[in-house]
């Protein structure tokens, strides 16, 4: 639960291939790339929201090397900016009622959903 100055919200953060779909909440998928393996039934997804994905140059600027994690974090942040109605949405959501943020990263520390949880928390844009 987030204390965002006198609003709570829930968010959650969960790896597709670790969580079975087990998890309660309004389940968004936060990746652009579909995840190998699934269909969209096995995700039981409320939605996928790609736009708010890290762009295609900078994910593979990334690459999930740690070593550049926190310019990739600085540099998402920065692409976070200019999606507020992506934001402003996830954040009425995570008021209402859990909001789970599913991603298939295999780094749990680093990867997008813990930059747009920050974002959230920090009322980005």
């Amino acid at each position: 639960m987030c204390d965002m100055g006198g609003e709570e919200m829930s968010v959650e953060l969960r790896r597709v291939y670790d969580e079975g779909g087990a998890t309660k909440g309004y389940r968004v998928l936060v990746d652009r790339v579909w995840p190998r393996g699934f269909s969209k039934e096995a995700l039981r997804l409320d939605e996928w929201c790609r736009e708010i994905a890290p762009s295609t140059p900078l994910r593979k600027w990334f690459g999930h090397d740690p070593a550049r994690w926190e310019s990739f974090r600085q540099k998402y942040l920065k692409e976070l900016e200019g999606k507020g109605d992506l934001l402003a949405h996830l954040r009425a959501v995570a008021r209402k009622q859990t909001l789970v943020l599913l991603y298939s990263a295999k780094d749990q520390e680093r990867n997008q959903a813990i930059v747009i949880r920050e974002a959230l928390r920090r009322k980005l844009p």
